[in-house]
C-alpha cells in the first residue's frame, strides 16, 4: 500500500516516509479515511451532546467519551484518525497517547448566523503548539482547518489553510480541510457545482484531504453521482464527505455506501452518527463505517457488524 501513496513536493525528502507513516496511520493502513469527527464541542455547542430525554446517552456529555470510543475502536483497528481541537486533545491525550490525531487548529460557534455577518473561523493554535504535543509523545499525524468559501472573510481563511497545510507537510504530517460554501453569497450551500468547486479549492490548496457536506444532485443524477464530480475536481486531495445530521444506521451505512462505491470518495468524517451512541454501539458503527470504508464491505456486511452479529 505505500508505495501507492502519493507524496506531496513541499514534504521534505527526509521526511518522506515520516509523511508515509502518518498518512498510514491516519488512514488504518489504507488510503482511505475513517475520521472521527470530536470538534462539535465548539461548532454545535451542546446541541448534540445533550438533549435532556433519551435520545442521547448521557454518557455522550462528558468528552472523555469521545476519546473512550477512540481507544477502542483503534484496539479494533477500525479507526482512522480522531479530529479535535488541540486544547480538547491536549486533556486527554496523556491517557491515550497513541491514538491517531488531527488537530483541528481553527473554530467557531453556530451562535452567530449568516444573516447578522458571513463566518470567519481563524487560527486558535498554530503549529509550534502542535509540534509541543509531538514533543510530549502525543501521536499527532496532521492538522485540521476549516474555510468558509464564499465568506467575505474566505481570503483570511484561505491564507492560513495555505500556510498551516505547506507547515504541517514541512513536518511530514498530513492536513484535511472542511470545505463549506457559506456566507450572504451563497444561496445554496449543497449546490453541487458549489460543492465540487470547493473541492477544487482544497486542491488547489495542496491539501490531503478536504471533507464537504453532501450535495443534492444535479437534474437527472443521483446525490452519488453528482458527488462524483467534486471527488474528480479535487485531483489527488482525497475528498471525505460529512457525516451529517443523525441518521437510521441503515440509511447512513447505505449512504456511505454509495458515497465510497458511486461516487468514488475515500472516506467519511462522522460524529454524530457514532457519539451519540452508547460506547458499545459507537465502537460497532465506528467498525461498521471502516468495513465499507475501507474493505469494500457491503450495506448487510456493516449492519451486521453494527447490530454485533
Amino acid at each position: 500500500m505505500t508505495e501507492q501513496i502519493h507524496v506531496p513536493a513541499d514534504v521534505p525528502n527526509e521526511l518522506m516516509e515520516t509523511y508515509i507513516d502518518n498518512m498510514m496511520a491516519a488512514t488504518a493502513g489504507t488510503g482511505s479515511m475513517n475520521l472521527f469527527a470530536c470538534d462539535q464541542k465548539i461548532e454545535h455547542l451542546n446541541d448534540d451532546f445533550y438533549d435532556g430525554d433519551d435520545n442521547i446517552p448521557l454518557s455522550s456529555n462528558n468528552p472523555a467519551h469521545l476519546f473512550e470510543i477512540g481507544a477502542h475502536a483503534q484496539g479494533d483497528g477500525t479507526l482512522g484518525v480522531l479530529a479535535g481541537q488541540l486544547g480538547l486533545i491536549s486533556q486527554y491525550a496523556r491517557d491515550y497517547p497513541d491514538l491517531p490525531y488531527l488537530v483541528k487548529l481553527n473554530s467557531k460557534s453556530h451562535m452567530v448566523k449568516t444573516d447578522q455577518r458571513d463566518p470567519i473561523s481563524q487560527a486558535l493554535w498554530d503549529m509550534d503548539d502542535v509540534m509541543s504535543l509531538v514533543h510530549n509523545g502525543i501521536n499527532v499525524v496532521g492538522i485540521g482547518y476549516t474555510v468558509y468559501i464564499g465568506s467575505e472573510f474566505e481570503h483570511e481563511m484561505l491564507t492560513e489553510a495555505a500556510q498551516f497545510i505547506r507547515q504541517a507537510h514541512e513536518q511530514g504530517m498530513i492536513s484535511v480541510v472542511w470545505m463549506y460554501p457559506r456566507g450572504k453569497a451563497v444561496s445554496n450551500e449543497k449546490d453541487p457545482q458549489l460543492i465540487a468547486g470547493a473541492a477544487g479549492v482544497a486542491g488547489c490548496l495542496g491539501a490531503d484531504f478536504a471533507k464537504v457536506n453532501y450535495p443534492q444532485p444535479w437534474e437527472g443524477m443521483t446525490a452519488a453521482e453528482s458527488f462524483k464530480v467534486a471527488v474528480e475536481a479535487a485531483g489527488r486531495t482525497g475528498i471525505i464527505c460529512s457525516g451529517g445530521g443523525s441518521l437510521d444506521p441503515r440509511a447512513f451505512l447505505q449512504r456511505l455506501h454509495d458515497q465510497i462505491n458511486i461516487s468514488g470518495c475515500r472516506g467519511a468524517a462522522t460524529g454524530r452518527n457514532i457519539h451519540q451512541k452508547s460506547t458499545e454501539e459507537a465502537v460497532r458503527m465506528t467498525a461498521a463505517c471502516h468495513a465499507i470504508i475501507c474493505d469494500g464491505a457491503s450495506v448487510d456486511e456493516g449492519m451486521s457488524i453494527f447490530e454485533g452479529q
